[in-house]
């Protein structure tokens, strides 16, 4: 028996939420630039037919969530079935994006003459399966949802038995994202969503228009989901991932009520500390969802390895080489030495493809927006103190209710420092 009251609680407080992130986005739209302005260049080359449109999404996306929240079929249906509901839905859309992918690499190949006709089959086969995806999407949305909403309530991140703000997202393509920075140092001074699916002759022409008529490094990349609410995620076949980025974007919406995620497009020290604090939440709630609710996804260890023989080929560190590279291009910026910087970028750029990593462009706004993420150590962050130091604040707190409160109230770097040697001591403790 569904409690009512309760019931009707939660509608209308995800009600109330919905339409004040509407309201939101509409009165903190940007004003029109001046003509001749650097802003206005820029979006110019983006172009109005590659602008994602994120107001017609989220309107979208929350009338698909009020829907889903008056349906009763999720709490009438016992766990186990739940949790067979969410890994069947995700196993079909592993078998989709498989066929998607033949798709493309038909319509790819110069050998197949009539890819129209080539592919007719697995296109049928394709929508058919879609369909079913999408009638049974916003259930298994509601699931994972609830999972890691029970996780979270657990560390005490509830307010009357609901974790606020609710945990709510949807699963849907994502847009590229162009990211622009400074060629004389890194930092992430602008950005644009873009519609998904563009293509590598798409994004080259517009990171070369950026480069050519702003002088600017600019670089499109693909992201995992973002915080719009409901959060935008990417779809995906894993659950551990699925689970790890709805923590993640529900992080930056707890946040956004918090003086650290107001101030979030502040500055590059900001940000960082922002998607830091995010994925320290994830890398910890993800896993429990998958302990308590999908153990069969647990990634397995060996119980004895065996003894590790010295290889003659020494393994290739890829967060050590990324730091490292990261620390090279930001001393030779800071020497004024711009060619030689992009130089070196693409030398290494080419070291990483010899040793599996596709990486397509390696620039300043590369690391702007990657050197972002500083959870764990080394990569694109380099030798930036500010993962070390929220690392050291997670393990000297006594819960990560306690964790995110403090860092919550965090306005600057400096308050970042301040908060460091007071929890920890005066320099990171971790690298």
């Amino acid at each position: 028996m569904i409690d009512t009251v309760m019931f009707r609680r939660r509608a209308w407080l995800f009600i109330r939420l919905s339409l004040f992130v509407t309201l939101l986005v509409v009165v903190i739209a940007p004003e029109w630039p001046a003509f001749g302005d650097a802003r206005f260049r820029f979006q110019t080359i983006v172009g109005r037919e590659y602008r994602f449109d994120f107001l017609g999404w989220s309107l979208r996306a929350l009338e698909d969530k009020a829907q889903e929240l008056f349906s009763e079929t999720r709490r009438s249906m016992p766990a186990e079935t739940q949790q067979e509901v969410v890994l069947a839905y995700l196993a079909q859309l592993g078998d989709v994006q498989r066929i998607e992918a033949q798709i493309e690499r038909a319509f790819s190949d110069p050998t197949v003459s009539d890819p129209e006709v080539a592919t007719a089959d697995m296109r049928a086969e394709r929508d058919e399966l879609r369909r079913d995806l999408d009638a049974r999407r916003p259930l298994v949305e509601d699931i994972v949802q609830q999972q890691v909403a029970t996780l979270l309530n657990e560390e005490g991140l509830a307010v009357g038995g609901v974790t606020w703000p609710p945990v709510m997202m949807t699963m849907s393509p994502v847009p590229y994202m162009l990211i622009l920075s400074p060629r004389d140092r890194i930092a992430q001074i602008d950005s644009a969503a873009l519609v998904p699916g563009l293509t590598t002759e798409d994004k080259e022409l517009m990171e070369d228009a950026v480069f050519d008529q702003l002088d600017q490094s600019a670089l499109v990349v693909p992201i995992g989901g973002l915080g719009t609410y409901p959060a935008m995620i990417r779809e995906t076949s894993s659950i551990n991932w699925l689970a790890e980025v709805t923590a993640h974007e529900w992080t930056h919406h707890w946040l956004s009520l918090q003086p650290l995620g107001i101030r979030y497009l502040e500055n590059a020290q900001m940000r960082t500390i922002n998607e830091t604090v995010a994925s320290l939440v994830d890398l910890e709630i993800g896993p429990l969802v998958i302990e308590r609710y999908y153990p069969e996804m647990v990634p397995q260890t060996a119980a004895s390895p065996a003894p590790v023989q010295p290889s003659p080929v020494p393994v290739f560190d890829f967060p050590a080489e990324m730091a490292e590279t990261r620390a090279k291009v930001d001393q030779l910026l800071a020497e004024g030495k711009i060619e030689q910087a992009e130089s070196y970028m693409e030398q290494r750029r080419r070291v990483f493809i010899d040793n599996g990593y596709n990486i397509r462009k390696l620039n300043q706004a590369y690391f702007a927006f990657y050197g972002g993420y500083a959870a764990e150590p080394g990569g694109a962050a380099g030798t930036d103190p500010i993962g070390p130091m929220l690392r050291d604040l997670r393990q000297a707190s006594p819960s990560l209710r306690q964790f995110l409160l403090d860092v919550g109230r965090v306005t600057s770097f400096e308050d970042l420092v301040e908060l460091h040697r007071a929890k920890v001591g005066p320099e990171p403790a971790t690298q």
